[in-house]
C-alpha cells in the first residue's frame, strides 16, 4: 500500500479519535512530512480530517467516501479485502468484472465504483449510477466455489436475500423483494440486481457468474431524472444515512461470499418468498404477446412466479415483467 492508503487505514480504525502525527509517522515508519503530505491528499479526494494544534488529526464520522480501508473495517474472516477493486467511475462494473473475470480473476474479487457511466439493468435498460450516492458493486462467482452457480436464477434470489439481509441488520429499515431481481423500500426501488453468466461450450458447465448489485444509497440534491423520479427511491431518501456506504457495502460483501453455504434450496426459497411484495396482489405481466392482469399466488420450487389469471388459468412464470396494480 502507498503511504496514503496506509494513513487512511489508520485513520479508519480510528475514527472520531485525535491522533497525533507524530504516532501515526512511528506507527507506519515513515516521516511526520509523510503523513501530512497523505492528510492532504485524502481531503483533496473529498475526506473530512481536522487537524488541532497539539492534538493531531480526526477523521470525522461522516466521510463517506468509498475506500478497500473503509470496507475492510467491517469485513468478515470470510472476506478478503485484497479481492476489492474500487474505481472512482466505469461504464458498468459488470462490464468490468466480465473482463476481470476473463483474465482469469478468482473467486470472490470484487469490482466497486463511485458511479457509472452506463450502468445496466435487465433487458438492456440504463441504471442511474450517480456518484457519490450509491453502491455499484459486482461479484466474480467461480462454480467450484459456490453452491447456487449452476443455477443463474437461485445466484439472483440469493443476491437479493443478501441486500434485505445486509440493510436489515445495519439499519431500520424494511426492505420488499419485487419478483424477480428488484429490492423495494416503502414502495419505491432502491436496487437492482443483474446476473450474467459465461457456460464452458464443451462441458456446458459455468465458468463464472458475474453478480452485479446497485443500490441507491441516498438521493442526489438534484433529484431523480425524469421517468424514474415517481419509481425509484433510496435507502435513505429523507434525513442524514445512519451508517456509511463503506459499511453497507461490507455487509453486502459479507453476506455474498460467506452466507451462501447456509442455505437449502428450501430455505433460500423460504427467505426469498418471505419478502416478496407482491403475492396476493393484482399484477400486470409483460413481456409476452400480450399483458395481462392476474393475480400473483405464489413461487414454485424453482423460483418460477405462479400467477392466476382473470380466466382462473394459472401459470408458472419463469420471466417477464411485473407491475403491482393499484388498489381500487
Amino acid at each position: 500500500m502507498s503511504t496514503t492508503e496506509r494513513v487512511l487505514e489508520l485513520l479508519e480504525n480510528n475514527v472520531g479519535q485525535n491522533i497525533s502525527g507524530a504516532y501515526m509517522a512511528k506507527q507506519l515508519g515513515v516521516s511526520r512530512t509523510a503523513v501530512w503530505k497523505a492528510v492532504n491528499s485524502l481531503r483533496k479526494n473529498g475526506y473530512s480530517v481536522s487537524a488541532i494544534t497539539n492534538n493531531g488529526y480526526c477523521f470525522a464520522n461522516d466521510n463517506d467516501v468509498l475506500s478497500v480501508q473503509g470496507i475492510a473495517q467491517f469485513l468478515s474472516k470470510k472476506s478478503d479485502p485484497g479481492k476489492i477493486n474500487i474505481f472512482e467511475s466505469l461504464e458498468s462494473t459488470n462490464k468490468t468484472a466480465k473482463e476481470f473475470a476473463v483474465s482469469g480473476a478468482e473467486h470472490g474479487t470484487i469490482i466497486i465504483a463511485d458511479s457509472q457511466t452506463a450502468g445496466r439493468g435487465r433487458y438492456g435498460r440504463s441504471f442511474f449510477s450517480p456518484p457519490g450516492h450509491g453502491i455499484y458493486m459486482s461479484f466474480i462467482i467461480r462454480p467450484t466455489n459456490w453452491l447456487w452457480a449452476n443455477a443463474p436464477t437461485l445466484v439472483t434470489f440469493h443476491a437479493a436475500v443478501t441486500v434485505c439481509g445486509a440493510i436489515e441488520s445495519t439499519t431500520e429499515k424494511t426492505p420488499q423483494i419485487k419478483w424477480v431481481n428488484d429490492v423495494y423500500i416503502d414502495g419505491k426501488k432502491i436496487c437492482g440486481i443483474l446476473t450474467e453468466a459465461v457456460t464452458d461450450i464443451e462441458s456446458g458447465g459455468m465458468q463464472w457468474i458475474v453478480v452485479g448489485i446497485g443500490v441507491n444509497f441516498s438521493l442526489p440534491s438534484t433529484g431523480l431524472p425524469e421517468g424514474i423520479e415517481h419509481t425509484a427511491g433510496a435507502v435513505f431518501s429523507e434525513g442524514k444515512p445512519t451508517i456509511t456506504r463503506n459499511r453497507l457495502a461490507a455487509e453486502i460483501a459479507n453476506r455474498i461470499l460467506g452466507d451462501e453455504g447456509k442455505y437449502s434450496r428450501e430455505s433460500l426459497l423460504a427467505e426469498y418468498r418471505k419478502r416478496l411484495m407482491m403475492i396476493g396482489k393484482r399484477v400486470t405481466v409483460s413481456g409476452w404477446d400480450e399483458p395481462f392482469e392476474a393475480i400473483a399466488e405464489d413461487i414454485d420450487e424453482t423460483g418460477r412466479l405462479i400467477v392466476k389469471k382473470e380466466n382462473g388459468e394459472t401459470m408458472a412464470l419463469s420471466a417477464g415483467e411485473i407491475r403491482i396494480r393499484e388498489a381500487g
